[in-house]
């Protein structure tokens, strides 16, 4: 039986590259316990609407997070979020984030860095002689082969 896949998300997604590969500091409180927990995370895509992140501690289970995070050309900021899905292999978490609670100009900056790595990947694909442009939001933190001219002269 074959089912067709519906993409679900709202925004597109920035896979990790480079420099974006950093920790992620998870607030919750256990809905079981009351308990306050912090989980670190590294993070592994984002879009303006949640982001997905890998785990080595136990998942968090809240119906709230509160996440800190830093990143280039979005600077530092701040999301209510909340747990979508987790799927655990061994000892490794990967965990499906919803945000709730984020700031019109953090959405717009990850959505103009998402659009970015969009393009770039349009004019790879087409083969375009020019892939890295100067204002790419993407170029801070790109690490793909064709921003390396030196490679193709």
């Amino acid at each position: 039986m074959s089912e067709k896949f519906i993409e679900r998300r709202r925004h597109p997604r920035v896979p990790v590259i480079s420099n974006i590969v950093e920790p992620i500091d998870l607030a919750f409180t256990d809905e079981k316990t009351g308990q306050q927990h912090e989980v670190a995370a590294v993070l592994a895509d984002l879009s303006a609407s949640g982001m997905r992140i890998v785990s080595f501690l136990k998942a968090p289970v809240a119906g709230s997070l509160k996440i800190k995070m830093e990143l280039p050309f979005v600077g530092k900021f701040e999301v209510e979020a909340r747990t979508a899905w987790v799927r655990q292999k061994g000892p490794i978490y990967t965990i499906g984030i919803e945000f709730v609670k984020i700031s019109s100009s953090i959405v717009q900056k990850i959505t103009t860095l998402a659009d970015d790595f969009v393009d770039c990947n349009t004019r790879i694909l087409l083969k375009l002689p020019e892939v890295c442009v100067p204002n790419c939001k993407c170029n801070a933190i790109c690490n793909k082969i064709q921003k390396d001219t030196t490679l193709f002269k």
